[in-house]
This record gives C-alpha cells, structure tokens and sequence, in this order.
C-alpha cells in the first residue's frame, strides 16, 4: 500500500511538473507574440508619422519655391496643411505605442514643424527663410529614439 501511494504521488508531482512547465511555455510564447504585434504596429506608425512630416516639408519648400519663382502657392500650402492635419493624429498614436525618448523626440520633431508651417504661412516668405529650421536634426534623434525602442541597434545587419 505505500508503495502505491508513493507511485501515486510521484505521479502526481510529474504530472503537475508538466502542467507548470508547459503553462510557462505558453505564457512565455503569448508574451514574445504580444510584444511583436506591438512592435509591428510601433513601426509602421513610426514609419507613417516621419513620412509624414517629409511630405509637410516637402510641400513647404514647394511653396518656398513656388513664391521664389513668383508662382501661386496655393496647391503646396493646401498639400502642406492636409498632412498636417494628418500629422497632428499620427502623433497621438505614435505617444501612446512609444517610450517616453520617442515621445520626446518627437515633441521635438513636431516644434520644428509648427516653426517650418508658420515660416511656409508667410506670404512673402520663400526657400531661403524655410531652410535653416533645423527639422532634419530633430528627425535624426526621433530616428535614434525608434530604433532604441524597437531595440534596432545601428550595427544590427539587413537584409
């Protein structure tokens, strides 16, 4: 009889040994899923929001352009202001999928591009004013900052 309970037992224990081993596989996998899903989801808001800005910039030197040319700036101003408004939600998803250094690079990032829309606004103002906003910079670091937080390092190899 003991030793029907002690094979019992040992049993038991292998049986939840199992169990708790395997639980622990499955939590594990669903976390690294969950976190993938997220990171895909980072980077392609990522990839939207800097796209983004690239084409505000874009059409504000346009219109930089266009003025320096002596054309109507009107279609680039009107391209301008529709990604920005694009921009403006782009951001709130890019704050709450981020860590706290892509969030503030990207406040950074969206500074510069409320001093680029104000200086492209001006009616007189052509490419020489919309040059030295310093944009490019603040897209360099908010790059750095995506890349940290989607754990990319710069001597990661591609493919």
């Amino acid at each position: 009889m003991a030793t029907q309970i002690i094979t019992l037992v040992g049993v038991l224990i292998g049986a939840l040994t199992s169990y708790f081993a395997t639980a622990m596989a499955e939590r594990t996998k669903l976390r690294h899923l969950m976190a993938t899903r997220w990171d895909e989801r980072k980077l392609d808001t990522y990839i939207e929001y800097v796209s983004c800005i690239k084409e505000i910039q874009r059409a504000a030197m346009d219109a930089g352009r266009a003025r320096d040319q002596g054309k109507d700036p009107s279609d680039a101003l009107t391209e301008m202001e529709g990604n920005e408004k694009k921009r403006s939600i782009l951001f709130e998803t890019f704050v709450l999928l981020s860590d706290d250094r892509a969030a503030t690079a990207a406040h950074a990032v969206n500074q510069r591009t409320w001093e680029l829309l104000r200086t492209a606004r001006v009616p007189s103002n052509g490419t020489a004013e919309l040059r030295p906003i310093p944009l490019v910079e603040a897209l360099n670091v908010l790059h750095e900052a995506a890349r940290s937080d989607l754990t990319i390092s710069s001597d990661t190899p591609t493919r």
